[in-house]
């Protein structure tokens, strides 16, 4: 197993491939990169990586920068100090986020759910150096669920049982049916392609349900105004631009 560490620390990156090698002795650890321009200039002409441990903060940016794109084949194992990036890191190609200081046993598990992956993959014919594709492909398939963090956990939510989408101060929000808010980390134009139909961008700031939509009303300036069938203290309007197509997806439901 080829391994390579991205981690600015010293001691840290020393504790770690200590850590790797106790837990995985087969493990080779091929590089240790202290910095995203170092990181990528490597990654670029890497050889075959297997898996990937790396800090998110380092001393010229956040790591995500190297894994946000298409190119990125290789699983990453993200070891960081802080809980707020978890929803990025399983969009950046991670497959598991271990919150310092780790230890022989997080490291360990983590590794074991690398296997278990890979595991699974191959009974299903596909390539884990392609993980980082399946990951890409996912954001393009019809998506029954969506993450959200929320008190340190990362749970899963159901498209269906979500009534609007909204951003607000430039963080996007959703509201469930059953009146639950929640952080995510999608902009709403991801989200507008992982819903589909079943949603309708009223303006800038909201997606709605069409299940959510209680009725509809004029409002100022010929625009309509979405009445939810959920409290929402929000004015969510449609501009007279977009009346007559809204109604028409409206007149679907």
């Amino acid at each position: 197993m080829n391994v390579v560490i991205i981690e600015d620390e010293q001691h840290t990156a020393k504790d770690l491939v200590t850590c790797i090698k106790k837990a995985e002795p087969a493990a080779e650890v091929v590089a240790v990169l202290s910095s995203v321009k170092e990181a990528a200039a490597f990654l670029k002409d890497a050889p075959d990586l297997d898996l990937i441990f790396s800090d998110i903060q380092l001393g010229d940016g956040l790591s995500f920068s190297l894994f946000d794109t298409a190119e990125n084949r290789t699983p990453v194992i993200f070891c960081t100090a802080y809980d707020e990036y978890a929803l990025h890191a399983f969009k950046a190609a991670g497959i598991d986020y271990i919150l310092k200081p780790f230890t022989v046993k997080s490291i360990a598990a983590s590794l074991a759910k690398y296997k278990d992956l890979k595991e699974k993959l191959s009974k299903n014919s596909s390539s884990y150096k392609n993980i980082g594709e399946l990951f890409s492909n996912a954001k393009t398939q019809e998506q029954k669920s969506v993450l959200v963090y929320h008190k340190e956990k990362i749970t899963p939510v159901r498209i269906e049982n979500i009534a609007v989408f909204y951003l607000q101060h430039e963080l996007t929000n959703l509201v469930t049916f059953d009146k639950q808010h929640y952080f995510i980390s999608h902009t709403l134009e991801e989200l507008e392609k992982m819903t589909s139909d079943q949603f309708y961008r009223a303006n800038r700031q909201y997606l709605v349900n069409r299940s959510a939509v209680r009725d509809v009303s004029q409002y100022f300036g010929r625009k309509l105004l979405i009445n939810l069938t959920i409290p929402f203290p929000e004015k969510i309007t449609v501009g007279k631009v977009k009346t007559t197509p809204f109604l028409a997806w409206l007149a679907n439901s």
